[in-house]
C-alpha cells in the first residue's frame, strides 16, 4: 500500500507542479482569455496553491520532517479539485471536468491513506 500511495503521489506532484507552473507563468492577458470569470490574481492564487501542494505531497515524507503535511496538502488538493470540477462542469466542458474528478479521487486516496498509514 505504501508503494502505491508513493506512485499516486509522484504523479500527482507532477501533475500539480506542471499545471501551477503553467499558471503562474502566463501573462495576466493570457489567464483573462482562457478563464474570464476570474481574475488574474484568483487564478495565480490557486496556482501557487497547486505549487504548494505539489511539493507538499513529496517533500513531507522525503525528508521525514513534519509527515502530517502530507495528508494535509492532499486534503487541499482534493478541495481545489472540487472547485475545478464545478467550473469546468458549468462551463460544459466534460473532458477537463472528468479529469479533475479523477485527480480529486487520487488526491482523497493520498490523504485517506496517509491519515491511516504514515510514512
Amino acid at each position: 500500500m505504501n508503494v502505491a500511495l508513493w506512485i499516486i503521489q509522484i504523479l500527482l506532484a507532477a501533475a500539480f507542479l506542471v499545471s501551477g507552473i503553467t499558471k503562474v507563468t502566463r501573462s495576466s492577458k493570457r489567464l483573462k482569455a482562457g478563464l474570464p470569470e476570474f481574475h488574474p490574481g484568483v487564478i495565480r492564487l490557486i496556482s501557487v496553491a497547486e505549487i504548494l501542494g505539489a511539493l507538499g505531497l513529496i517533500l513531507p515524507g522525503a525528508t521525514g520532517i513534519a509527515p502530517i503535511l502530507t495528508p494535509v496538502a492532499a486534503s487541499g488538493l482534493a478541495i481545489i479539485m472540487i472547485g475545478a470540477v464545478v467550473t469546468h462542469a458549468r462551463r460544459k466542458e466534460g473532458r477537463s471536468a472528468a479529469v479533475n474528478l479523477v485527480l480529486f479521487i487520487l488526491v482523497v486516496v493520498v490523504a485517506i491513506g496517509r491519515f491511516a498509514l504514515p510514512l
